[in-house]
């Protein structure tokens, strides 16, 4: 079957654009490649192959190559005269290393795809990857992220999830462009604070590390999503720090944040609250909001008990009874972004 594929294929010469052979059981890159100069698209994903075949660097046109699920052990050189490539895929590979200069070439690639492979440590080389918006290294054994790592200037997406990182460099400050980052089931202890210089980021999951607490300025971040279970964050010990200001609670930046977009919301109502301290007494006797007439979640009166959220959401189930000093609508009057910190709550 992939012999005939290829025969086809070669019948196209310079005109063929497409080959996918994945899953094909092929032990070997086929050397033929290097008689279709104007291939866009090269599927080899699914195969047994250990590693390309010269002829690979003749592919100059090619935008999408996928090698997932080999058998490589390296990012070959080969690749570097890839110079049209923009996205690449060698998930699934028992990949460790970068052969020299790759990264000299790949000056238009996107999206880089390492999933499920052995680093232990990443390249300097590989922040010269100026044109990456999409960066995915899940499962693999990193521990640390090279300092280069952070002047990738358009990345938009970065997954570091299953890993051994015990932290995050300051310079992640430098990724402006930055709107999504996952470093799930890691060992980090602490967020620098650069990573309040990231005004971008709209999804952060955190899930499965050792944070305890959040660096100043942390709760003016304009997120949409928070994933934060499996993190000790309500352990009874005490954080000592220089000043008060340098310790947030998860439950301060909660409250903070969900003021923060009742303000946007309704700052006639804001102004109310600071200026006649009553009218937080007046609402609260009320217990109920006047847009939706569902009840407040308040804690002038009493606590909030979080309940299981939906699937949609990966929120802890084992939160306790914890107080909070805000002014929430149980309706979402204020969106969903505040409720998406914690899950559902009622009173």
């Amino acid at each position: 079957m992939a012999e005939r594929l290829l025969i086809r294929a070669l019948k196209g010469g310079e005109h063929t654009r497409i080959i996918t052979l994945h899953g094909k059981k092929l032990t070997k890159m086929p050397s033929a490649l290097g008689k279709l100069p104007g291939l866009r698209t090269l599927d080899l994903q699914n195969n047994q192959i250990p590693k390309v075949c010269p002829e690979l660097s003749t592919l100059t046109q090619l935008t999408f190559l996928s090698l997932g699920n080999n058998l490589l052990e390296e990012v070959p050189e080969e690749m570097k005269y890839l110079t049209s490539l923009k996205k690449l895929h060698l998930f699934g590979n028992r990949i460790c290393r970068f052969a020299s200069g790759v990264c000299d070439g790949l000056q238009n690639l996107i999206l880089l795809n390492l999933n499920n492979n052995e680093f232990t440590w990443l390249p300097e080389e590989i922040g010269r990857l100026k044109s990456l918006v999409y960066l995915s290294i899940n499962y693999n054994h990193l521990t640390s992220i090279p300092t280069e790592f952070c002047f990738l200037e358009k990345l938009s997406e970065l997954r570091l999830n299953y890993n051994q990182l015990v932290c995050i460099p300051e310079e992640i400050r430098f990724l402006t462009k930055l709107q999504k980052l996952s470093v799930v089931r890691n060992n980090i202890e602490d967020l620098p604070e650069g990573f309040c210089d990231l005004k971008n980021l709209r999804i952060l999951d955190i899930a499965g590390n050792l944070i305890q607490m959040f660096p100043s300025g942390f709760q003016d971040m304009k997120l949409r999503e928070f994933y934060c279970e499996g993190n000790p964050l309500f352990l009874k010990q005490p954080i000592t720090a220089s000043q008060q200001d340098d310790v947030w609670s998860l439950q301060e930046i909660t409250a903070r944040f969900i003021m923060n977009e009742l303000e946007e919301k309704n700052p006639f109502l804001m102004y109310a609250i600071e200026a006649y301290p009553e009218v937080k007494t007046k609402i609260s006797q009320g217990r109920k909001c006047a847009i939706c007439g569902k009840s407040f979640l308040i804690t002038w009166l009493e606590c909030v008990q979080f309940v299981r959220p939906s699937k949609k959401w990966k929120i802890s189930t084992n939160l306790q009874l914890i107080p909070l000093r805000i002014l929430l609508c149980s309706n979402r009057c204020f969106g969903d972004r505040t409720l998406k910190l914690y899950g559902i709550a009622e009173v």
